[in-house]
């Protein structure tokens, strides 16, 4: 039974990109079958992977989304990256911005993502989108396309205070469109834990959402290091898998794995 997760935020510089491969090739390191699609014109989750120029590939997820937009058949296989560490990649680039903009006319444009996750999922354990920053309309295919939603949120107030209006279209998303959706929960990332600003953080999470969204226990430290993994073109766990950013990964995972 495969699981579809969006990893979403309007926010950018949240993690969503460093936590869709870390949690994508722990999920891997588990046993598990993974595919990740990067459904953001910027191509980071892409380039992380390894793509230096997703621009110049010919089948990516525009196309394919295209194709549904117009009725003609695909291969639920075309264009599928297979990454050394064992993940599989829909890769994306900036033909997805006019996508963005076909949508407005297509017959059933919320569910055009949905199509191809449908075609691919019999194939998976686990499924993670990688969201753009923003809450148009290929965000809304998303999390049409998803069975639940993990939300990462850098430790800072206004981050914090920006999670409102995500969850109210979530809620939107699951009244109009997909009645199934249910929250992952909320990732905490980019946290200096020695701090009292990041306590207070944490606090007023708790505080504002606890109560109706789990919260994850494991944190994700900030870490320069980290950041490296993108330019690698490879995940934590290659880089320097005795890192603490791979160590809060892995107890991510295995939280992750807990939910099914």
């Amino acid at each position: 039974m495969c699981k579809v997760i969006a990893i979403c935020n309007q926010k950018g510089g949240v993690s969503k990109t460093t936590t869709t491969v870390n949690l994508g090739v722990g999920l891997v390191r588990e046993g598990k079958k993974v595919l990740v699609i990067d459904a953001d014109p910027q191509g980071n989750l892409s380039q992380s992977l390894g793509v230096e120029k997703p621009d110049e590939l010919e089948i990516a997820l525009p196309s394919i989304m295209e194709k549904i937009i117009m009725d003609k058949d695909f291969d639920a296989t075309e264009g599928i990256i297979h990454h050394e560490e064992g993940i599989d990649l829909m890769p994306c680039n900036i033909d997805l911005s006019g996508v963005d903009v076909s949508l407005v006319n297509a017959m059933s444009r919320e569910f055009v993502l949905k199509t191809y996750v449908e075609s691919v999922r019999e194939h998976y354990d686990y499924i993670l989108i990688d969201c753009m920053p923003s809450l148009g309309m290929i965000t809304v295919n998303s999390l049409t396309a998803a069975d639940s939603v993990l939300i990462p949120v850098q430790a800072a107030y206004l981050p914090v205070k920006g999670l409102e209006q995500l969850i109210t279209t979530i809620f939107r998303v699951k009244k109009h469109l997909n009645p199934n959706i249910q929250f992952e929960g909320i990732l905490i990332s980019m946290l200096n834990a020695r701090t009292n600003y990041a306590k207070d953080i944490m606090d007023l999470i708790k505080d504002y959402y606890g109560e109706s969204i789990s919260i994850f226990q494991s944190r994700i430290p900030f870490s320069v290091r980290a950041a490296e993994t993108s330019a690698a073109g490879v995940s934590i766990f290659t880089l320097d898998k005795k890192h603490p950013v791979a160590s809060a990964y892995e107890e991510l995972t295995k939280e992750v794995i807990a939910h099914e």
